[in-house]
Formats: C-alpha cells, sequence, structure tokens
C-alpha cells in the first residue's frame, strides 16, 4: 500500500468505484470507446484539485472515476538536486521538471483500459519513491490535474474535454502559503522565494498561455455553475456510449455457416467431461432442489476437483527424469507453466477451491461482476487480481485458470476475459472452467469474441430460459433474468447461503 500523509502524492491518484463499470466492449468481445478524460489546468493553488472533486462528487452515480495527479510524475532527483530542493532553490514548475514522456504513456494506458502503474512523488523528501500504485478500471478519468496538463501536444491528444481554472494571483499565493507550510513542512520565507523565484516565471511563461487550448474556462472561486456544465455534459457523453446487450447475447447460435456443428459438445476448444456414471451421479445430487446444503457442498466439490484436473491437461508439460526410492530412474512429465486462479465472485467459489486442492500455494484472485438492478446488465463492481497479472510482461507468461459454475448468456464470463486481455493475459492462455454451460448464448458468444479461449465443463444444457427477477423496491420493475434448464439453479447461493 501507499503512504498516505501529507506531502506524498500517492493518495491524490486513486480510483473512486460508485455503482460499478459497464461493459465497455462489444458482443464480440472488442472495445468499442475508450475510457471519458478531461484535463484540467491552471496555476498553482488555483483551485484545480477542487474543482476535480466537486466534480466528481456530481458524479457519484456514475461508474468508476480516476482522479489523476500530474504531481506524482515529477522525475527523480540526484543528490545535488536533492541539496538544491531543500534549499528551496529547484526549479519544479518548469516543463523539464515532469516526466512527460511516462504522463502520456500512463494516460494512455489507462484511456484504453488497461492497466498501469503511477509513480509516487514526496514534496516532503523531494523524491520519488520507491512505491508504485496500480490502477486499473476507470470509465472516467475525471482530473489529469497539473500545471502543465495542457502544455505538451501529446496530452492534450487524449482529453475529451480541457479545462483550464482562471484565479486571481493574489489569492493563488495565499493558498500556497497555507497549504505548504500546513502540508509540506516549508516556511513563509522559503514558500516566497520560491514563488518569486519559480512559480509565478512559470506561470507567466508556461502556464497561463495554455488557456488558450481549453474548451472551457472556469474561475477558480465561485465556480458552481461552470462546474454543473461540465457535469451535464460529462453525463451527455457518457449515456451516448451505454451498451445494452445481454439480451442479444442470449439469441446468440452457432454460425453454422462458419462450418461449426450445432451441438456445443463437437466444438474444438470446448472439453466437455466424460460422461461416467459416478459424473452423472453427481449431477443428479447438484440439479436435485432438495438435496441439503451439507450434501450440496460435499458434491460440488468433487465435480470442482474433477473439472479442475481435467483443465490442468490444456496446460504444458515437459519431459522430466526422476530417481525414485528403489534407485531407478523413471521418465514422465513435469507441469512447465505459470498458473493462477481467478473466481467471478460469488459462483466461481466452489471452483477456486478445487483449483487449490489440485494446485498447490496457487495465486487466487476475484472478480466481482454483478447484474445492474436496472437493467440487468453486467457490472464490474470491484477487481483484485494476483499479484502475477498487475504487470503485463509477467501476466502474458501466466496461464489463467477463470472460475465460474456456469455459463448462461455469457455476460459476466465476457467481461471478466476481457478484464484479463487489458491486463495482457495471451487469449490462448485462458481456460475457462465450469460446472455448466447453455447451448445456447453464453458458449457461441465466446467463442465468436475469444476462439482461442478454452472451455472445461461437465454438463451441456439445451435451453436458456428468460423470465423477470424479484420485484425492485426502489425502482418498482422487474429486471429480465435468464437460467439455464434444467440447470442447478443458483449455484453462488447454494454453496454459500
Amino acid at each position: 500500500m501507499l503512504p498516505t500523509s501529507p506531502g506524498v502524492t500517492g493518495h491524490k491518484n486513486h480510483i473512486l468505484t460508485s455503482h460499478g463499470r459497464p461493459p465497455w466492449y462489444g458482443p464480440d468481445g472488442r472495445a468499442i470507446h475508450n475510457a471519458f478524460v478531461i484535463g484540467i489546468a491552471g496555476g498553482s493553488a488555483s483551485g484545480k484539485t477542487f474543482v476535480a472533486e466537486k466534480i466528481v462528487k456530481a458524479l457519484q452515480s456514475l461508474p468508476s472515476i480516476l482522479i489523476l495527479s500530474q504531481d506524482s510524475f515529477y522525475r527523480k532527483h540526484n543528490e545535488e538536486e536533492l541539496a538544491l530542493a531543500f534549499a528551496n532553490e529547484l526549479d519544479l514548475d518548469h516543463p523539464s521538471a515532469i516526466d512527460m514522456e511516462m504522463f502520456v504513456q500512463c494516460l494512455k494506458d489507462l484511456k484504453g483500459y488497461k492497466q498501469t502503474h503511477i509513480p509516487t512523488y514526496s514534496f516532503v523528501s523531494h523524491q520519488r519513491l520507491a512505491e508504485t500504485k496500480y490502477l486499473y478500471g476507470a470509465s472516467v478519468i475525471i482530473a489529469v490535474e497539473g500545471i502543465m496538463a495542457l502544455l505538451d501536444p501529446a496530452l492534450r491528444d487524449l482529453y475529451d474535454l480541457k479545462i483550464f481554472v482562471q484565479c486571481d494571483s493574489d489569492l493563488m499565493l495565499a493558498r500556497r502559503l497555507r497549504r505548504d507550510i500546513k502540508e509540506r513542512g516549508r516556511t513563509v520565507d522559503g514558500v516566497l522565494t520560491q514563488y518569486l523565484r519559480f512559480v509565478k516565471p512559470a506561470f507567466d511563461n508556461f502556464v497561463g498561455p495554455t488557456a488558450k487550448y481549453a474548451d472551457i474556462i472556469i474561475p477558480g472561486a465561485s465556480n458552481m455553475v461552470a462546474i454543473d456544465l461540465v457535469v451535464n455534459h460529462v453525463r451527455r457523453e457518457l449515456a451516448e456510449r451505454h451498451a445494452n446487450f445481454r439480451a442479444e447475447l442470449s439469441r446468440a447460435q452457432p454460425a453454422l455457416e462458419d462450418g461449426w456443428d450445432a451441438d456445443v459438445r463437437n466444438w474444438p476448444g470446448v472439453v466437455l467431461l466424460r460422461q461416467t456414471p459416478q459424473l452423472r451421479g453427481i449431477h443428479t445430487v447438484l440439479r436435485d432442489k432438495t438435496t441439503s446444503r451439507e450434501d450440496f457442498i460435499f458434491f460440488a466439490d468433487r465435480l470442482a476437483t474433477l473439472v479442475v484436473e481435467r483443465g490442468m491437461d490444456l496446460l504444458p508439460y515437459v519431459r522430466d527424469s526422476v530417481e525414485t526410492p528403489t534407485g531407478a530412474m523413471a521418465r514422465g512429465l513435469k507441469l512447465d507453466a505459470d498458473v493462477c486462479g481467478v473466481s467471478i465472485i460469488r459462483a466461481g467459489g466452489p471452483l477456486q477451491a478445487g483449483v487449490q486442492r489440485v494446485l498447490r500455494d496457487v495465486p487466487l484472485g476475484g472478480l466481482l461482476i454483478q447484474s445492474d438492478p436496472s437493467t440487468g446488465e453486467p457490472l464490474l463492481l470491484h477487481s483484485s487480481l494476483p499479484r502475477c497479472l498487475l504487470h503485463r510482461n509477467q501476466a502474458s507468461e501466466t496461464h489463467v485458470f477463470l472460475l465460474d459454475t456456469q455459463i448462461g448468456t455469457g455476460a459476466a464470463a465476457l467481461m471478466a476475459i476481457r478484464v484479463l486481455l487489458d491486463h495482457g493475459v495471451q487469449e490462448g492462455k485462458i481456460i475457462f472452467l465450469t460446472f455448466l454451460v447453455s447451448q445456447q448464448g453464453g458458449p457461441n458468444v465466446l467463442r465468436r469474441a475469444f476462439p482461442q479461449v478454452r472451455i472445461v465443463t461437465s454438463a451441456v444444457d439445451d435451453v436458456l430460459q428468460s423470465g423477470w427477477g424479484a420485484l425492485d423496491e426502489e425502482t418498482g420493475e422487474r429486471r429480465r433474468v435468464w437460467k439455464i434448464v434444467p440447470g442447478m439453479g443458483y449455484i453462488g447461493d447454494r454453496y454459500y447461503l
């Protein structure tokens, strides 16, 4: 975790999740839009952060929002520069003080829905710290705020809306004095010296002129009318990006014209467990609505182990020789892959236990994906991926068991796979482990969108039936739901409740 003490910019960069992140892709799995990015520039202590926070507060009903601070991207200083900084003689207000290339790349990754790692800068120690902050998943990057936010053309090209905060110079100086003395341990003389020597000339030469690039200029005080205009604009833009495709997913059928077999069971990439008497007996117990919770858990755990063990057959192995207790050499195989598990919470839980039984010390993570209570569309509410997936170069070398007990429309599966791909996981290294899939809907969608993803399942049911859920107390409406028939019911609820 990053330190959040005064003078450390790491706490400025954070995702503010409201009601969840809706799909950012179409039924084909491809991204259909980028994150909405707002650049906020203005003089030091002009009120940029205040404006950003007010916008965020007004947008709390919207999907996940990221506040990103340019202050984090100050370059690492050598010993000579550190000495100047502590003497208030280092110019941190010149464009060269900002690692603009890193700033642009991090913002480009976030705008394209990729993960990134933001550096951390301490104004107390005048140095970039070793810690970085992992960020992913914002639909709106609401405040790329910094004095140079509109100076670099590469940055300006990434913004969907450019704001300049205009403020009286006396007010900016008064705010800077109070902030630097209280939060950064400076003296009055030190703040004034730095202001007159570096801050004001930088504003006159670099910051002030960038106001011409702004789409809107907001006053640094008494600015709620302007903020309301910005908020309404953002709401309109996001409303146009709304994706509504769960019903379309449920209707997906095999593409017979592309040479696909009509039966999911015969598709390449779909691995169906051999339907032995033992397996059919387990299915019978799990499908029976009168089965006690204790028996359901016992047989679900047995099934999870069988599914995971079959998934292990799809991983790469290399030849190996070992010496046996008798002194002889035996030829065999050993696993040649880094493997982790990612569970779609909470239905993936039973399979997660199976992975832990089969693979010792396997890294595990989770994705909380639930349906929007008003639209029925999937929402990504929380992401907690294993450490091996947080860096793209490591993620590309990792095989992932993606876990969910059933695939109906495929909406949650589609979102989960898209998240993994955003982190750099290779499509062919994703193995989806599940108890049950529908002949209609989800598997057809996944095979079209991600043909290299392999699905291991213990059963295929023919019918995906639509209906209406319980009455929502807030909206007074019922949302549409889909269930596999005959199915096993809501497996996560039966396992945990």
